[in-house]
C-alpha cells in the first residue's frame, strides 16, 4: 500500500476529526475521536490549521511524499522490511517540546501503519532520517516475537535505540537525533545503572514508563531513549553487527541482561 497521498485529503478535509474518521478502518474497534487523541498525543496538529492551502503547496515543495517514497523503497528492500500503509500530516505547531527536541518533527509507528508528523521547514534529510526511525520501528514489531502489548520499559528503550542507530548506519551522525549528543558513555551507564536498569519491567501503560523514558520530573531529559542508543551501539561494537541483524535479538540479550 505504501505511501498514502494525505495531501489530498488534507485538501478536502483540514480538521483533523474528519481525517482521523477516514483512518477508522485502519484502527479496528476505534472511533474518530479515540485516533484524533492517541494521533495529537504523538505530535498531529489538533486543530483545523490555518493557511492549510499554502501549507499543502509547501509540503509539496519540499517533496515530502515522493522523498517518503523513495526511502521506502530503499530500507523495505535492505531490511526485508513489510508493505504498509504510510501517512504524512502537518506535526502541531503549537507543541514547543515538540520543536524544542525534534525540531517540530514527529512520528508514530506500529506493526501494521506508520504516521509521519512534519512541518514545512523540515529539511529532506531530517525527513529521510524520521523516516529512517519509524520504519524501523515497524519492521522491529514485526520480527521481535513480543507482542507489543507486552512491552515494558526495557523493550521500548531498545526499540529507540536500534532505530536511531539504524539513522546513523544510513545517514551518519549528522542526521542523528540531538538526544544521541547529550550525555558521555559514563554518564550513560551511570543512568543505566541508576535510573533505567531498576525500572526495566514496568510495562508500557505504567505512568513511571513516559517518565523514565523522556526524562520528565527528576529523571535526565531523554534518559531512556539516549540509554537505549547507548546500550544498542554498545552492544553492535562488541559484536560486530549492524542494526539490521538485531531485528529479532531480544531487548535482553541486546542490554546483556540475564534472563
Amino acid at each position: 500500500m505504501s505511501v498514502i497521498r494525505t495531501d489530498k485529503w488534507l485538501e478536502s478535509w483540514n480538521s483533523p476529526l474528519k481525517i482521523c474518521k477516514k483512518l477508522e478502518k485502519n484502527f479496528m474497534g476505534f472511533s474518530s475521536n479515540e485516533i484524533y487523541q492517541h494521533l495529537a498525543m504523538h505530535g498531529m496538529y489538533e486543530n483545523p490549521l490555518e493557511g492549510v492551502e499554502r501549507l499543502i503547496e509547501k509540503l509539496r515543495e519540499n517533496n515530502i511524499w515522493k522523498t517518503v517514497r523513495k526511502c521506502e523503497l530503499e530500507l523495505k528492500k535492505k531490511w526485508d522490511g513489510p508493505d504498509v500503509p504510510i501517512f504524512i500530516f502537518p506535526a502541531d505547531p503549537k507543541k514547543r517540546g515538540l520543536h524544542r527536541n525534534f525540531n517540530g518533527k514527529s512520528g508514530l509507528a506500529f506493526a501494521d501503519k506508520l504516521f509521519l508528523f512534519v512541518s514545512p521547514h523540515n529539511s529532506e534529510s531530517e525527513i529521510h532520517a524520521l523516516f529512517t526511525h519509524e520504519y524501523n520501528h515497524t519492521c522491529r514489531l514485526t520480527k521481535y516475537e513480543k507482542d507489543e502489548d507486552d512491552y515494558v520499559l526495557l523493550d521500548t528503550i531498545i526499540l529507540e535505540g536500534l532505530a536511531e542507530t539504524a539513522v546513523l548506519e544510513q545517514l551518519g551522525e549528522k542526521c542523528t537525533a540531538k538526544w544521541t549528543t547529550y550525555y558521555s558513555n559514563d554518564e550513560l551507564k551511570k543512568m543505566w545503572q541508576r535510573f533505567i536498569l531498576p525500572g526495566s519491567r514496568l510495562p508500557k501503560h505504567h505512568h513511571r514508563h513516559q517518565i523514565i523514558l523522556y526524562g520528565r520530573s527528576f529523571y535526565p531529559k531523554m534518559a531512556g531513549y539516549a540509554v537505549g542508543y547507548y546500550l544498542v551501539k554498545k552492544y553492535l561494537e562488541k559484536n560486530d553487527l549492524k542494526s539490521k541483524e538485531l531485528l529479532a535479538i531480544s531487548s535482553e540479550e541486546i542490554a546483556q541482561i540475564k534472563e
